[in-house]
């Protein structure tokens, strides 16, 4: 029986250094979890400060506010992405690893394509008034990203990658609504993976 448990251990062993070594596990729930509450901050005050409303494909707000939203939104990202490095190096430290490795850059390489061709695509959009396609474009193209870098990481990764697919396309179908989604795209999904990685993964 002892010997029986001992295989056992040894299997579940090298099970996790091989999952270690094939995908990156230092994902915190907590950015996540924050990247949600900065995506809803600022839709709120994109909506309710900025008075920000593309209600229609052909987008009616004054250039002045465009630049201020485009301000908001690259300060919402650029907080997102600062947590998720910092809570992915203090859980990388905890766990003995590199936050740095060759499965970090394949999640990073596979993020890259459908990231800055979403983004070029929103500059393209944007230089022609399309502003109500915006925020369901890079809900869209920040899906097809998260998809193509799941096999690197959580499963629930790929979902909120779906999710956020699923997001963009309703948006692209009913535009009026496009901040509304974005905002559940980005900010209530962000919360709920984060939520779930949390306690599945670091409790």
């Amino acid at each position: 029986m002892k010997q029986e448990k001992d295989y056992i251990r040894d299997i579940a062993e090298i099970r996790s250094m091989m999952e270690r070594s094939s995908k990156f596990l230092s994902l915190s729930g907590w950015a996540g979890i924050m990247a949600g509450i900065y995506a809803l901050s600022g839709a709120y005050i994109a909506t309710n400060v900025l008075g920000f409303n593309p209600d229609e494909v052909i987008g009616n707000s004054s250039s002045s506010v465009l630049r201020e939203v485009v301000l908001l939104a690259a300060i919402v990202l650029i907080l997102a992405l600062c947590t998720a490095v910092y809570f992915s190096f203090q859980r990388a430290r905890k766990r003995g690893e590199k936050i740095w490795n060759a499965t970090a850059k394949q999640l990073l390489i596979s993020m890259t394509v459908p990231f800055v061709a979403g983004s070029l695509l929103i500059l393209v959009l944007i230089s022609n008034g399309l502003i109500g396609l915006v925020a369901p474009i890079s809900l869209l193209f920040y899906g097809l990203a998260l998809f193509n870098a799941s096999k690197f990481t959580y499963n629930a990764v790929k979902v909120l990658g779906l999710t956020e697919i699923a997001l963009g396309l309703l948006g692209c179908y009913a535009v009026e609504y496009g901040l509304l989604f974005w905002a559940v795209g980005f900010g209530v999904a962000h919360i709920v993976y984060g939520i779930y990685v949390y306690y599945r993964y670091e409790r």
